[in-house]
């Protein structure tokens, strides 16, 4: 029976360290993969902010005041009033402030 035992063992050692083996390779192999993933994944990243950085700029460019101006005046036929023709109306609602009514009620 102990000879049994012996020889059991010796199994399961012969067995076993190919079998961890064979997992290390596997979890090599695994990490590979990944960091083959994660380097892709960080040049698209890349790609993304410096084409964000691009439409910031256009964006900037785009809706400067001199260009909306330029674009109001010669496309559009829009005329800057004067400021002396501006009309401001300001209503005093004092009544509703201090707990009166107001005109609807």
């Amino acid at each position: 029976m102990n000879m049994f035992r012996r020889y059991l063992l010796l199994y399961f050692i012969v067995l076993t360290i190919p079998l961890l083996l064979g997992t290390a390779v596997w979890q090599a192999e695994r990490y590979a993969a990944l960091e083959r993933t994660v380097r892709t994944m960080e040049a698209e990243q890349e790609e993304w902010v410096e084409s964000n950085k691009k439409l910031i700029a256009g964006i900037a460019v785009l809706s400067s005041s001199e260009r909306i101006e330029y674009i109001a005046v010669h496309d559009l036929g829009l005329v800057k009033i004067r400021p002396e023709d501006v009309l401001q109306i300001r209503i005093d609602d004092t009544r509703r402030a201090r707990g009166g009514k107001g005109i609807d009620g």
